[in-house]
């Protein structure tokens, strides 16, 4: 799925970045020559999850998944305007 928009979902992404941070957590927006920008995120356990934006129906969501994983599994989606992303994602993927 093609972003709608690149520079906005740039800007979500930086937003969850900064707000991961502030949680304690390092960050890493990775922005390939082709593709989409993907948000890697390192806990202190060393659990990588890469997280990316994408346009729905309903507006921006975040969409992670560990770095193993294959498929997308249902359930690991939030809102990008939800003012708890960060810590939806922590608790959901990282912990």
């Amino acid at each position: 799925m093609e972003p709608r928009d690149p520079q906005e979902q740039f800007v979500h992404l930086v937003r969850l970045g900064w707000d991961l941070r502030g949680l304690g957590l390092g960050t890493s927006l990775v922005l390939p020559q082709t593709g989409q920008p993907i948000l890697e995120v390192m806990s202190e356990n060393e659990t990588r999850v890469r997280i990316t934006a994408v346009h729905r129906a309903r507006g921006w969501v975040f969409v992670w998944r560990p770095w193993w994983a294959r498929m997308w599994r249902p359930g690991e989606a939030i809102c990008a305007d939800a003012d708890n992303a960060a810590d939806v994602i922590v608790s959901a993927a990282i912990a």
